[in-house]
């Protein structure tokens, strides 16, 4: 079977060596599952760009690999959906006013690949706003993701972070 050709943005990160497919995986999954794993994140995205609050759960398998590239004390990898949340999510959305909305996002599909580019907007506490872009790249298998590599601006980040204490555990 023939295979296609990546899209720029994940043939670009691959060059990079940032990305690799793993071994036995083919970009040409076929076009009915490229088709369906855009538009679950598509849909799910709408639902959360629409005020919804589960995408995480929409789309995360519960055995996730999510990687935070970069460096500094958030950057790392988070097994599990649940890690995910309590070590990268909630530190971050604990010192916001309103929660991160995507505000405009571009989205690809390459077989078990898909790649958000995607811009969120919030409030912090503080009365700042919180503005950042991210790129993640999920594979998917069965409707969900069970990898991610995800690049944001960790100064961005991590500058909430470091401006407001953490809220008092419950």
């Amino acid at each position: 079977m023939p295979t296609r050709p990546l899209p720029a943005a994940l043939l670009a990160l691959a060059v990079a060596g940032t990305v690799f497919l793993p071994a036995g995986a083919s970009a040409a999954s076929g076009p009915d599952t490229e088709a369906r794993n855009r538009q679950i994140v598509t849909e799910a995205f709408a639902r959360w760009q629409a005020g919804g609050s589960g995408f995480f759960d929409e789309v995360l398998s519960p055995d996730v690999v999510w990687t935070i590239e970069g460096s500094g004390p958030t950057a790392g990898r988070y097994e599990g959906r649940d890690a995910l949340i309590a070590r990268g999510v909630r530190p971050l959305t604990s010192r916001l006013a309103t929660p991160i909305r995507p505000v405009a996002k571009t989205v690809w599909a390459d077989g078990d690949h898909v790649i958000v580019a995607w811009q969120g907007e919030a409030m912090a506490v503080d009365g700042q706003p919180y503005v950042n872009r991210y790129a993640w790249i999920l594979r998917m298998r069965e409707g969900k993701a069970v990898e991610v590599n995800a690049f944001l601006d960790l100064v961005a980040y991590d500058d909430v972070l470091r401006r407001i204490p953490a809220a008092p555990a419950e």
